[in-house]
């Protein structure tokens, strides 16, 4: 009978080659039990790449559109809690300037037109405030302020009115000065754009508009209430008593009104931050239901993988076995 043999050499390149064979199975299922998706998705999809292709496609534009949420969501919060504190302040200082004009004291006009200045910088400030490095109203001109300071604006209001001495005339000049087509506020005072930033993708069809600029008629009637207020006791300008209860009385009664025009933007504002919140919650589960495919897909049986492990085990042990006797060999032995 002929009898086929192996050289010592060649036994030794072979059960080299299982062992490597066997660990690296061993590492497969390994991973494959501790993760629960398959490690060879070639062979485990028979390479079928199209339904796991657009799942993954499908998860990519959700994170871009999870993305553009989380960006809005931090635009939108910012923009509100911003406009709550100018509610705040055109409500606090409309309160004061009407309640001050029944005092009939200049001491007391002197100080609220000083509280009307500082306000007017809050304003302004709140209004050139930035999140992210980019201008909330701004328009597209996200990388500049809104506005110039509020000395720059009531230095060239006072320019404007000078010589006025009517009240009506000092309403005009600052009307013409915030509201005139190309005038003073849109040359000089607004700094941002006049076209406002591009809808914010939310989805398939579905975005929203954050079109809030400083630029807005409610924001102008706002800033020029205040800087009546601010003027009325401008050392410059030399008002008399009277003249500064007027002016006064009537920013505090216009400020009163403008706070319905910072209300209804803040409603507005409001819906949107709700659409938002929607598309997070419609993505959020889209991501889930799309990732529960995808496991689906390349999910393995864990009770099947732990079996194979434990075979898989049992082999190296046994090939560990063989080539320690194998290794323990002798003539001597094998004539036995």
């Amino acid at each position: 009978m002929t009898m086929l043999t192996i050289g010592d050499m060649a036994q030794t390149y072979m059960l080299q080659r299982q062992n490597v064979q066997l660990k690296q199975q061993m590492n497969q299922l390994t991973q494959e039990l501790a993760s629960g998706r398959t490690a060879n998705v070639a062979d485990h999809l028979s390479g079928n790449y199209s339904y796991l292709s657009d799942i993954e496609h499908g998860l990519e534009v959700l994170d871009g559109f999870d993305t553009a949420t989380s960006e809005a969501t931090l635009f939108t919060d910012t923009m509100q809690n911003t406009l709550g504190r100018v509610q705040d302040v055109v409500s606090d200082l409309a309160g004061s300037l009407i309640a001050t004009t029944n005092t009939n004291l200049v001491s007391v006009y002197d100080t609220v037109s000083a509280d009307a200045r500082s306000q007017m910088a809050s304003l302004v400030t709140s209004l050139n405030t930035s999140v992210a490095g980019r201008a909330l109203f701004s328009g597209v001109a996200v990388d500049s302020s809104a506005l110039v300071s509020s000395e720059d604006m009531l230095s060239s209001l006072r320019t404007a009115v000078a010589g006025e001495v009517t009240l009506s005339g000092i309403k005009t000049a600052v009307d013409v000065w915030f509201d005139a087509p190309g005038g003073s506020f849109e040359t000089l005072a607004y700094t941002g754009a006049t076209q406002s930033m591009s809808p914010i993708q939310l989805g398939e069809g579905e975005s929203v508009d954050l079109d809030i600029r400083a630029d807005d008629q409610v924001f102008r009637d706002m800033l020029k209430q205040t800087a009546i207020a601010a003027l009325a006791s401008d050392p410059t300008l030399g008002y008399s008593a009277a003249m500064k209860g007027d002016l006064l009385l009537g920013a505090g009664e216009k400020l009163l009104t403008s706070t319905n025009g910072i209300i209804s933007i803040r409603a507005d504002l409001g819906f949107t931050e709700a659409r938002i919140d929607e598309s997070v919650t419609r993505i959020a589960a889209e991501k889930t239901s799309l990732e529960y495919a995808r496991g689906e897909l390349l999910g393995v049986d864990p009770y099947d993988t732990a079996t194979k492990l434990e075979t898989v085990q049992f082999q190296l042990e046994s090939l560990y076995a063989v080539t320690v006797r194998l290794s323990r060999l002798s003539l001597v032995d094998f004539l036995r």
